[in-house]
């Protein structure tokens, strides 16, 4: 992870450096996401394919935590951060939330999608079912605050942040709707944009379901548009993005009813800005220092000679531990 941070450090210093003034979507700095986890599509399916009688009856995101109790590494992650989230340090103040939001990184980087989606993206034919998957990630610390902020202002606020202005580009990258796909998604990668859905959770953009519906699934950052003045459309552009997401809500639906597993898989368009790509941490080691933190010299010892290469990075095996080759 700390090689991650260093290497997004270089990455958008160099974007920075290319790009004419602030772009409203950014190129992920990510490689892209070539799998689609077709088998655990197919699982859902299985699911959603029980007798009526039985599947009407089925909490699907209750089905989705017993199975995560189940898995020892799941199960120690999960608890790890529901107790985190949960712990009340004083009437004023309910939860750390700086905690909670590391915990829930810890656990949905280290803990496999087939666990992760299932809790995220179950699907539910009664309330009681949506609120569960509502409380997946104990929305009233990690999620709801005193106030809405705006929205331009939490976006602000991520893009200050090495990784999660990664993570948000990433996002876009993924989920911006495309009505050049009978998906709406790109590439009709309904895989890559849910891996990145999940990767914004556990930080202060966190999205979420907006409500316990069982007829529509609404997400969204907790922000809202009022206050932003002659910047409202553009405000309301980014808010739409989760509110109004077709390739998103499509995502969602699809996997939880398991009906993604005939598409045939394609590759995300190409980013367009042409810079070395970094691959995404699998794990969050619980000492690590996951703060936006200056590195001084082991980012020169790490990822160097950038200038005399033309951003092509060298092939030797500190540097490919940064970019991908």
């Amino acid at each position: 992870m700390r090689k991650e941070l260093q290497c997004l450090q270089i990455y958008w210093s160099i974007h920075l450096g290319l790009a004419e003034g602030e772009e409203f979507y950014e190129a992920s700095p990510y490689e892209p996401a070539t799998s689609r986890l077709s088998d655990i599509f197919r699982l859902a399916s299985i699911f959603s394919g029980m007798d009526p009688a039985t599947a009407s009856k089925s909490n699907h995101c209750l089905d989705a935590a017993k199975a995560c109790n189940l898995n020892d590494n799941c199960k120690r992650l999960r608890s790890a951060y529901i107790s985190t989230c949960n712990r009340e340090l004083s009437a004023a103040e309910p939860c750390s939330r700086r905690k909670c939001h590391k915990a829930l990184r810890q656990f949905f980087d280290r803990v496999p999608g087939e666990f992760t989606f299932r809790l995220l993206f179950c699907s539910c034919k009664d309330t009681a079912c949506a609120e569960r998957r509502r409380q997946t990630i104990v929305p009233s610390c990690s999620y709801e605050d005193k106030d809405r902020p705006n929205c331009l202002d939490l976006r602000g606020a991520c893009r200050a942040d090495h990784l999660c202005r990664s993570r948000l580009a990433d996002f876009h990258t993924n989920c911006q709707a495309t009505f050049q796909s009978p998906t709406s998604c790109p590439g009709d990668n309904f895989q890559a944009c849910l891996g990145s859905y999940a990767g914004l959770i556990g930080f202060d953009i966190t999205p979420n379901y907006v409500d316990a519906s069982t007829t529509s699934i609404t997400i969204s950052p907790w922000c809202s548009c009022k206050g932003s003045g002659n910047m409202e459309e553009e405000c309301e552009k980014f808010l739409r993005d989760f509110t109004e997401n077709p390739c998103l809500r499509n995502a969602i639906q699809a996997f939880g009813n398991g009906t993604d597993v005939n598409l045939v898989p394609k590759n995300p368009n190409p980013a367009a800005t042409a810079l070395p790509k970094v691959e995404k941490s699998a794990a969050l080691p619980d000492d690590a220092d996951d703060g936006n933190a200056a590195y001084g010299t082991s980012l020169s010892s790490t990822c160097t000679s950038l200038q005399d290469q033309g951003l092509n990075p060298n092939k030797s095996k500190e540097q490919s531990l940064c970019y991908s080759q």
